[in-house]
Parts: C-alpha cells; sequence; structure tokens
C-alpha cells in the first residue's frame, strides 16, 4: 500500500512539473509550435521510435546474458522486464525505483534474490562505468571545440554531474579492489556523521553498509573473472546510450531541418543533457532535463524548433516508455 501511495504521490509530482513546463515550453510561440507539430514528417517519429527501442534491447540483451541459467530466463522476458523497468525508474527520483523491481522479476523466474541482486549490480557497474566514458568523451570534445560557449551555468552544473558519476565508477573500483580499505572508510564516515547526531543506529547502519559492500566486491570479483562479459556489458549499454542520444538528430529530421545538427552535437548535447538530470531530485529529472534541453539544443535550433523538438523528445524516451512499462506491469501481475 506503501509503494502505491508513494507512486500516486509521484505521479501529481510528475504531472504539476510537465504543466509547469508545458506552459513555460508554449507560452511564447504557441502558434509556430503547434503548426510544427502538425506537419512533421510521421516516418522521422517512426524511426526516432524504433531508436529508442533499439536502445532498450541493447540493455535487455546483457541483462540476459548476465543470467546463467537460460532456461529460467529468455530474451524475451528480459525485454519485458527492462520495458516494466522504465516505468519504475521514470516514476521514482535518480531512477531509483528499477533495481528493486528487477530483483523482485527475477525472483519469479525462480532466481533467488542474492542472485538477483548480483545480476542487478551487474548492469549497474556496466552502466556506470560506459555513462562515465561518454561523458569524458562529451567533456573533452567540448573543451576542443567549445561547442557551448554561450551557457557556462550549465556547463557547470554538467561538469558536477560528471564527476558525481565518476565518483561512483570510482568507488566501484575501490570496492573491487580492496573491501578492506572501504569498510574501514565506511566505518569511519559512520563514527563521525553519529557523533554529528546524523545516524541514529550506529551498529545497524554499519551492518547495512557491510551487507552492500560486500554485495558490490562479490560482484565485482565475479566481473574480474568474466572479462568477456565485462566488456560487452560496457559495449552494449555504451551502444544503448548512443542510441538514446541520437534521437533528437531525427526529430530535427522530421520538421525538414537537415543541416542544424550534426551526429557529434547531437550527442554531446543529448549528454550533457542527461548528466544534468542525473543529480535532479525529481522523478524523471522532471524540469531540470527539459531546461538543459532547451540551452543546449537552442544553441543550434530557432524558438519554435527547439520547443517542438523538446515535447517529442521528452514524450518518445519518458512519457511513452513509462505509459507501456505501466501497462506492461499491470498484464504481467494480473497474468
Amino acid at each position: 500500500m506503501k509503494i502505491i501511495n508513494n507512486i500516486k504521490k509521484n505521479a501529481i509530482i510528475i504531472s504539476i512539473i510537465t504543466i509547469i513546463v508545458m506552459y513555460f515550453v508554449l507560452k511564447d510561440d504557441f502558434k509556430n509550435i503547434v503548426n510544427t507539430l502538425l506537419t512533421v514528417d510521421i516516418k522521422y517519429i517512426l524511426i526516432s521510435i524504433l531508436i529508442f527501442f533499439i536502445s532498450l534491447f541493447f540493455k535487455a540483451y546483457i541483462s540476459y546474458k548476465t543470467v546463467d541459467n537460460k532456461e529460467k530466463y529468455s530474451l524475451l522476458e528480459s525485454i519485458k522486464h527492462n520495458v516494466i523497468i522504465q516505468f519504475f525508474n521514470g516514476i521514482t527520483p535518480f531512477s531509483t525505483g528499477g533495481q528493486p523491481m528487477e530483483i523482485y522479476m527475477l525472483t519469479k523466474h525462480d532466481i533467488n534474490a542474492s542472485k538477483g541482486t548480483m545480476i542487478t549490480l551487474q548492469n549497474f557497474i556496466f552502466y556506470q562505468i560506459a555513462l562515465v566514458l561518454f561523458g569524458i568523451g562529451a567533456v573533452i570534445y567540448n573543451a576542443i571545440y567549445d561547442i557551448f560557449p554561450k551557457i557556462p551555468i550549465l556547463r557547470k552544473l554538467v561538469l558536477i554531474g560528471f564527476i558525481i558519476n565518476t565518483l561512483v565508477a570510482v568507488v566501484i573500483i575501490i570496492i573491487s579492489i580492496s573491501k578492506k580499505f572501504t569498510t574501514s572508510f565506511i566505518k569511519f564516515i559512520i563514527n563521525i556523521l553519529y557523533k554529528l547526531r546524523l545516524i541514529k543506529d550506529k551498529t545497524k547502519t554499519k551492518e547495512n553498509w557491510n551487507r552492500r559492500i560486500n554485495e558490490f566486491h562479490e560482484c565485482a570479483e565475479y566481473l574480474r573473472k568474466r572479462k568477456k562479459l565485462t566488456l560487452v556489458g560496457i559495449l552494449f549499454n555504451f551502444l544503448s546510450l548512443a542510441a538514446l542520444y541520437i534521437i533528437p538528430l531525427f526529430i530535427l529530421y522530421s520538421m525538414g531541418n537537415f543541416t542544424s545538427l550534426s551526429i557529434k552535437t547531437t550527442l554531446i548535447s543529448s549528454a550533457y543533457v542527461l548528466l544534468i538530470g542525473a543529480f535532479i531530485p525529481i522523478p524523471g529529472g522532471s524540469g531540470g532535463i527539459e531546461y538543459g534541453f532547451l540551452q543546449f539544443f537552442g544553441n543550434f535550433l530557432s524558438k519554435s524548433e527547439v520547443g517542438t523538438a523538446l515535447l517529442i523528445w521528452r514524450f518518445i524516451t519518458y512519457y511513452m516508455p513509462m505509459i507501456i512499462g505501466a501497462i506492461a506491469f499491470n498484464f504481467d501481475e494480473r497474468k
């Protein structure tokens, strides 16, 4: 019941923010944006939707590969699970709802919770490393060519998002190399927080963190022994991100504009937008992602073009997957 209430609360938050964002996007150029929406080439919109599902397929495929027992878990089931995960990621802050749901769905295929946790951690590690590698490429490219000279504040926000994601990847590496050092460091931090009265139960907190560190270390050790799986996992997550990031280019093609964006500028702009969204504490990064999209892509597009592109892009990459995921989850649970 608590989970349902949280979903309803988050849905209300998303709806309110969506209405506010729609108002600011449409208020100054409503007529032109509506006219552009009505005249887009549906062929390129369908291609954009197809690319999104290709991105999803890459993630589903590597999720399938991480499960050893293929008799319990098929590629089709993995695709269905990743569709459902879209809903729970989209409805929770920082996309935290997808991982517990993934573990839950794996247990329904006779995969025990500890193994399910291991599989989920593996997928998280693959994604995090791919995200950081893409971020490094985007930051270096912009440092050399300076394609966003007009928006220094957002560039700083991107840098913060990049640093946060890089720190997560570094922590994963440290845990995999030295569990003892990580455990000692966490104990040190917990003791300080306890003295500052920011933690009530020191013993329970240490136990929880020790369990998580053990899970991460065990997962990292497993991946070190299976280097091919690790490389394939990172590669497929990288391809998944590339497919996701290229979608705005085809949305712009649907408006008849084939010159304003290149593949490079599209990939880097999208990477920057989603790096900002990574630390927005609102479901779906709502508000922050839309603002980032308008600012970064606004360097290359007219006001009506960037407003139209935002509405289509946000529907394809966020609202549509959530709707499909919610339907798939409801059907799966009823069945």
